[in-house]
């Protein structure tokens, strides 16, 4: 739409902006300007929900049985033993604690997660009426002519109208690591894609715009993604799944043991009601009482072993998902990388030189003392202001930025030229190159060399850019001559090549290693980005994603020389896919990409899409971690069995969204989760079969109360202590002990095959002693 027909639209002007009358008349219409909060839980229910759930159930219904059984008692006795009416007080008192544990623990996480409310920037500076007005940006509306600047947020979503120099950060909506100029003009279909549209709480990081807002609150992008979020419904962790399937067998262990005494009561000649009391005792003698509490503490523990280690946890049962991960679908900018346009080569003098890209500047530093260095920084610090311009289709394409400057010398009056642009282009327009600082003639030699190392640095995957220079003769160009750059009067051919410079926004130090130890652990990982699919490959394979030597399908054609429809797709390792073709896609197909391809790479992706990889990737069965900063990631986030968000960089809807939060914005510090994810499994099973061996023993000294009339060698208080007060310290000492060195070498577990309680557990737990898992 051309700027009259949204001015049409939405009942403004681009000069005077909407009437102060409009404005009211579009806020109660549309509302205010801001997100709607997600729907929250209120605390008494969380608190219920930690009470009530899971484990708790089965205590609760020993508990009723024990107060049951006491009342029958003190119904039918003169003076009934206290000790059902004790174990049920000590049931109900283990439930209330453990829940209060529980609940103050993920409180205490959630604490920070208060997100929605910074979204929305408190400030915004609107025209109306033809003066301009700073009002809360709740009270923006549709039509509003907005004024943004460098170092604002933009308060909703605009169409620009008018912009000088214009730049903004999109990197948290769509994955682009460089800011992104905004102009008047339409420059693509896709909206997020287009320039004449600057996006709700995206921020302004240079010059200044004009636009009309076209959409407020929940209508915006953002909102629409965070929308698309909170709807999202969330399934059950793998360890939930487990301990529910755990909580049946225990229940059916015990209700077939309980009728079964009733039973044999009955037929040894017992009243009902003295039946009914070995029923509920057999039922209660089953409940393990301490694993509750065992389970809770050991999650807790972990959970705050992980916070020393940058890892917050908002939910305890995400400490065991991450250990139970098969698949890791990764953010690309702010995760993996360093969010951050870096020069990492240069090449001057005839010779690379590496430039430190480390996030803390601890890297080696190249020699700076030399003449070229200096003409070549010089070059690249005065040509830095390229502008796009749309609506230009007739006009050809330069490929370069010149502009042309005065020089520091007050005794020299001569004009300096510069220009940047791509390498080929510039070293046609050059007759000589600096070495050493000194003009040297470009001869087939230097040409050679050039070409040596712009294919060495293209290899690399970075975007090379050609710099040079010259000095204007001061009797063709005197001081204050009228350069003219539509008709050009000036010389822009027999310049000075200076050098050439590569940039890439670097991966983060600890990323290679990190994702070797993934694979090493049987985690595949996956990159899901909104950046360039040239720039998400070199990437990924800097960080080891894709595996040095394995290809893509585009690799193998041109390495053969053939076209890319004639190479058998299974023959490629390796993947790159482009959104555009994502959405082409049947369900068969993504899931033959995601089944056959063990190295892929997702770009410009939409959150949608995002979505579908991690919906795709649940489906072939694998558990899935998502990690993410931006407030795209976050409805992967919010699906993903475990959402990672950055805690440094990471958007508040992305840390709303997910599970477990870094605190050092270091996907390395997942490792550390996996491991620790892991080893809660591996020793949940151990305190499990340790605090379950004592179930024969106990239920042992009934049957023969009941066969041959033997008073109880084991009361209902001893029984208590045994559970709660011998057996719980040592089997969290079991849940807790030092992860093994080799736990990221074994293989990923399956949830589905291997249940919590498996045939070889419960065999432990009723009668059969493994010392292997017997603590020492």
């Amino acid at each position: 739409m051309s700027v009259e027909e949204v001015c049409r639209k939405f009942q403004t002007d681009v000069v005077q902006g909407l009437t102060n009358a409009k404005a009211a008349e579009f806020l109660l219409r549309d509302g205010p300007n801001a997100l709607t909060p997600p729907p929250t839980t209120p605390e008494w229910v969380k608190f219920c929900r930690q009470l009530f759930g899971g484990f708790s159930i089965l205590l609760w219904t020993g508990a009723i049985l024990c107060f049951l059984a006491y009342a029958i008692q003190a119904a039918t006795e003169d003076e009934p033993a206290g000790d059902n009416l004790y174990l049920g007080i000590v049931l109900t008192a283990v439930v209330v604690i453990t829940g209060c544990f529980s609940y103050f623990q993920e409180a205490k996480s959630s604490k920070i997660m208060e997100s929605f409310k910074n979204m929305v920037p408190q400030q915004a500076l609107v025209i109306r009426e033809g003066e301009k007005v700073q009002i809360n940006a709740e009270e923006v509306v549709a039509g509003d002519l907005i004024e943004v600047k460098g170092g604002d947020r933009i308060p909703a979503d605009i169409r620009v109208t008018s912009a000088h120099g214009c730049k903004v950060d999109n990197s948290s909506l769509t994955g682009e690591s460089e800011p992104q100029s905004r102009s008047p003009d339409c420059t693509h279909d896709n909206p997020l894609e287009t320039r004449n549209i600057a996006f709700f709480s995206t921020n302004c990081v240079e010059g200044t715009a004009r636009g009309i807002v076209i959409c407020t609150g929940d209508r915006t992008v953002m909102g629409r993604i965070a929308t698309l979020t909170s709807g999202l419904e969330t399934g059950k962790t793998p360890i939930a799944v487990e301990i529910e399937h755990f909580i049946h067998i225990i229940t059916g262990v015990a209700v077939f043991l309980g009728v079964t005494f009733f039973i044999l009561a009955i037929i040894l000649g017992y009243t009902w009601l003295e039946a009914v009391i070995f029923l509920i005792g057999i039922i209660v003698a089953n409940v393990p009482e301490g694993l509750l509490a065992t389970v809770t503490v050991c999650l807790t523990l972990t959970a705050k072993r992980m916070a020393k280690k940058n890892c917050l946890v908002k939910n305890l049962e995400a400490v065991e998902t991450l250990g139970s991960t098969s698949t890791i679908c990764s953010d690309k900018t702010g995760t993996l990388t360093q969010n951050r346009m870096t020069v990492a080569h240069m090449w001057f003098d005839n010779q690379i030189h590496e430039a430190d890209t480390t996030e803390d500047q601890s890297g080696a530093a190249f020699d700076k003392s030399s003449v070229t260095w200096l003409s070549l920084s010089r070059v690249a610090a005065l040509c830095n202001r390229a502008q796009f311009k749309a609506g230009q289709d007739s006009v050809a394409i330069l490929k370069r930025d010149l502009s042309i400057h005065e020089t520091e010398d007050p005794n020299d009056n001569r004009y300096l030229l510069v220009m940047k642009g791509a390498p080929e282009r510039i070293l046609d327009r050059c007759s000589t190159i600096m070495l050493q600082g000194k003009e040297q003639p470009m001869d087939e030699e230097m040409k050679e060399a050039f070409q040596n190392a712009y294919m060495e640095l293209g290899g690399l995957g970075e975007r090379v850019l050609g710099f040079c220079h010259l000095l204007l003769p001061e009797d063709q160009y005197p001081k204050g001559f009228a350069f003219d750059t539509d008709d050009v009067n000036f010389q822009t051919d027999n310049l000075c090549f200076v050098g050439l410079m590569s940039m890439i926004d670097p991966p983060r130090a600890a990323v290679p290693d990190a994702v070797g130890k993934c694979r090493s652990a049987g985690i595949k990982v996956i990159m899901v980005t909104g950046d360039h699919p040239i720039t998400a490959k070199a990437i990924a394979k800097g960080v080891g994603i894709i595996s040095e030597g394995n290809e893509t399908v585009e690799d193998i054609a041109a390495r053969l020389n053939i076209p890319v429809s004639q190479v058998n797709p299974r023959d490629a390792k390796a993947c790159v896919i482009h959104g555009s073709d994502l959405k082409d896609l049947s369900q068969d197909q993504m899931d033959d990409i995601l089944r056959n391809h063990t190295e892929i790479v997702f770009a410009r992706t939409s959150p949608q899409q995002k979505l579908i990889i991690v919906e795709g990737c649940q489906r072939l069965g694998a558990i899935v971690a998502v990690t993410g900063d931006g407030v795209n990631d976050s409805p992967a986030l919010k699906k993903a069995d475990i959402g990672v968000a950055m805690g440094i960089s990471g958007s508040d809807v992305s840390k709303q969204a997910a599970d477990m939060i870094l605190l050092d914005d270091n996907f390395a510090s997942i490792v550390t989760g996996v491991e620790e994810g892991r080893l809660i499994f591996d020793n949940l099973k151990k305190s499990i079969a340790y605090t379950l061996t004592s179930n024969i023993p106990e239920i042992t000294p009934f049957l023969f109360f009941i066969i041959v009339n033997i008073p109880l060698p084991l009361g209902t208080i001893t029984i208590l202590c045994i559970d709660l007060g011998t057996d719980m310290v040592p089997a969290i000492s079991l849940a807790y002990e030092a992860a093994e060195s080799d736990i990221m070498k074994r293989q990923p577990r399956n949830p589905s095959r291997d249940k919590l309680v498996n045939e070889r557990l419960i065999s432990i737990a009723y009668g059969q002693i493994d010392l292997d898992l017997w603590p020492v």
